[in-house]
């Protein structure tokens, strides 16, 4: 049961918020079960139909548990993101990345938040090390990427890293969830390098990004639940 569903007076609402969220994370569970089903037997279609559907499940069961609005638009932003990674141009990718990078930006200001309400901040050794591996990445692969794109990239990097880097102030799942969405944009960047590729490239893309979204959420509704806890009194 959630913080909200456990003060006094809002038992109805919070009860039946909790009896719908079950049925929407199913839902994402199931969209997101078929989407790389899909990607692993070549059905694009089916991958089409699945991916749009992913973030706003994943958002509407944040909200049922009663979610920080920035978790929410981060959710949003990243649909924003998929939606236009549909489209096979530049432009769309450019777009696309632009919603993500906001996404992000929604990411960091609430673990930013999460700081100064007395959690630990981010250690300085992991952002070091975060710093260390996206330097090398950069140099290894900024030679194969098509000119126009070096510069957003490199931008666009040094916001997802801060991002996966600040998420441990949520705990670790949200840790995890930070380090899966670089491994997944990485993935991305490799195949715009022209890299060689694991089979069904794809899927591993689409794992470790939606892994990497579930975490997060996971880890904010975690500590968010925890803080809510704590503010009751014994006996409320």
């Amino acid at each position: 049961m959630t913080a909200t569903a456990a003060r006094p007076g809002s038992n109805g609402a919070g009860g039946r918020a909790e009896r719908f969220a079950r049925p929407v994370l199913l839902a994402f569970l199931l969209v997101a079960a078929a989407d790389l089903a899909g990607l692993l037997a070549g059905a694009e279609t089916v991958h089409l139909v699945a991916k749009p559907l992913l973030m706003p499940l994943l958002a509407g069961y944040a909200v049922l548990r009663g979610a920080p609005r920035l978790l929410v638009a981060a959710l949003l932003f990243g649909w924003g993101g998929d939606v236009f990674l549909l489209a096979d141009n530049d432009l769309a990718f450019l777009v696309g990345m632009g919603s993500f990078a906001v996404g992000h930006v929604c990411y960091l200001t609430l673990f930013g938040r999460g700081e100064g309400r007395g959690r630990a901040p981010a250690p300085l050794v992991t952002g070091a090390g975060y710093a260390v591996v996206l330097v090398v990445f950069l140099v290894l692969i900024w030679p194969d990427l098509p000119a126009d794109l070096r510069i957003p990239l490199t931008g666009y990097s040094l916001l997802l890293t801060a991002m996966a880097w600040r998420a441990g102030v949520f705990g670790p799942y949200a840790a995890a969830g930070g380090a899966l969405f670089l491994l997944s944009d990485a993935l991305i960047a490799t195949g715009i390098a022209e890299w060689p590729q694991a089979p069904a490239p794809d899927f591993w893309v689409m794992l470790t990004y939606i892994a990497a979204q579930a975490l997060l959420t996971l880890g904010v509704l975690t500590k968010h639940k925890t803080q809510h806890k704590t503010k009751r009194k014994p006996g409320e």
